[in-house]
């Protein structure tokens, strides 16, 4: 099994942080995984080690993610920023042709990658792929709106609680307190990765039909589970597979499993 190691690349806001596993003799194109908010690619780590039997396999951290350098606070940091990384990082390591894989906020940052380069994405896989109404999104942008320190800790207790509230089967304590804790590595820039999700949605259903690509959509038993299956009148070259077995921790609580899904659909 490739080893996985850790790297640095320069990119628009300074330097990005990377996991990546390679094998002596890739046999498929590299494929990145993109992560949700307000996480990191470390939520990828078990699945890169498994994956990267065939090909290379890679999860950078976005800008004021896990160990990468934070955007200024003003203008505020968008999708399209997100997707840009991406290309930092592949044209640093001279990648060359990519799959994608985007996991909630990753999926849209897959589709807006794609949309920037469409002649250097291969197949895309989502992990859900929301389609909200206006009311709705008014709803997620109040549920994840920042809440400010204070010494009773009201924001680390609300964290801890939606932990809790989103862990998938299979998920246990120790892998939840890694969650809580990617949320911290963020800093006053956690819920950064959420408003810019929030801000791309109007447009991301018309992003991904104006994609030509290969786009199959994962569909787990979890908080988005409601709103993707209305992503499939925007597939023109696509599918949804649901696996109401999986919720949030999947990666880890059923690794291969998520590997063999995400391989079948790519190749």
């Amino acid at each position: 099994m490739p080893k996985l190691v850790r790297k640095y690349v320069d990119g628009q806001f300074g330097q990005i942080h990377l996991r990546i596993a390679e094998p002596p003799q890739p046999q498929r194109r590299p494929l990145a995984c993109l992560h949700m908010s307000p996480k990191s690619g470390r939520i990828f780590s078990r699945f890169i080690e498994q994956a990267a039997d065939d090909r290379i396999v890679l999860a950078h951290d976005y800008p004021g993610y896990g160990e990468s350098d934070p955007p200024p606070a003003a203008p505020p940091v968008t999708i399209e920023d997100y997707a840009r990384s991406l290309w930092d990082v592949a044209d640093a390591l001279q990648l060359g042709t990519i799959d994608l894989l985007g996991y909630h906020t990753g999926s849209e940052v897959a589709a807006e990658a794609a949309r920037q380069r469409p002649e250097q994405v291969g197949s895309i896989v989502m992990i859900s792929a929301p389609v909200f109404t206006p009311d709705e999104l008014k709803q997620m942008q109040a549920t994840y709106e920042p809440v400010p320190l204070d010494l009773a800790g009201t924001r680390f207790r609300k964290m801890w609680d939606m932990v809790v509230h989103h862990r998938g089967p299979g998920t246990d304590l120790e892998s939840m307190a890694i969650s809580f804790a990617e949320n911290l590595r963020a800093g006053e820039n956690y819920e950064w990765g959420h408003r810019a999700a929030f801000e791309y949605a109007a447009k991301y259903p018309s992003v991904v039909a104006s994609l030509g690509h290969r786009i199959t959509v994962l569909m787990p038993g979890d908080d988005l589970a409601e709103f993707t299956p209305r992503i499939a009148p925007f597939l023109a070259n696509g599918a949804i597979i649901a696996h109401p077995e999986w919720g949030h921790g999947f990666l880890d609580a059923h690794t291969q499993a998520a590997v063999t899904a995400v391989k079948s659909a790519l190749d």
